[in-house]
């Protein structure tokens, strides 16, 4: 398996990036025009019909500037991550989801309402500060460390109970989502030899 990123690779990162954001603001198009109905479908905690909400719940926003804030950092780590595949893509999405719901469905205050992309955006910057190392790619590890210069200080402070209404919780699970994605995702041995490609200290070339 070739670690080079090719050409169709970025065309196809940017393409699945462009389909999540416009969908997440299709949703919100929608939820403006009828007087914000889909928020019901965000994460109320500890209520069994609640479970499936936490699919839905990325994809919904309280406002205008919850939205905006989070389409810039998810549009730039979603190509990020979206470079090693589409399948594999979705598959980290799935996971964030998935973990980060639960994650807020657990531990969120009793009935409280849930929502938000930032899930997937904390989730996704744990992808990509951990995939690097999983995966034993030189390039991923740099990409990790700019990601961190880039967001460290930030997303460090939102996953802490510190701001009044936000979902730290939602962060956090995340981040824990996103980090599992990376190395449950990761290349098998056998799948990291590129013959290809000379070694440098026992690890795969950019």
């Amino acid at each position: 398996m070739s670690s080079r990123i090719s050409i169709s690779g970025v065309r196809d990162a940017v393409l699945i990036t462009g389909v999540l954001i416009g969908a997440i603001w299709v949703v919100q198009v929608i939820n403006y025009a009828t007087d914000d109905s889909l928020l019901t479908h965000g994460v109320t905690p500890r209520r069994a019909d609640e479970l499936p909400d936490i699919l839905s719940a990325p994809f919904l926003h309280f406002g205008t500037g919850h939205i905006v804030s989070n389409t810039f950092p998810l549009m730039l780590l979603g190509f990020l991550a979206a470079l090693r595949g589409v399948a594999r893509f979705l598959t980290v999405l799935l996971v964030i989801t998935v973990v980060g719901g639960l994650g807020v469905w657990l531990t969120s205050p009793s009935g409280s309402n849930s929502a938000g992309a930032s899930i997937l955006v904390f989730g996704l910057f744990g992808y990509l500060v951990v995939r690097g190392f999983a995966d034993r790619r030189v390039l991923d590890v740099l990409i990790g460390f700019a990601v961190v210069a880039l967001y460290g200080s930030s997303f460090a402070i939102g996953i802490l109970p510190v701001a009044e209404g936000v979902s730290w919780q939602g962060h956090l699970f995340g981040l824990i989502g996103g980090v599992i994605a990376a190395v449950a995702l990761r290349r098998r041995p056998t799948d990291r030899r590129d013959p290809s490609q000379p070694s440098l200290a026992g690890l795969p070339t950019i």
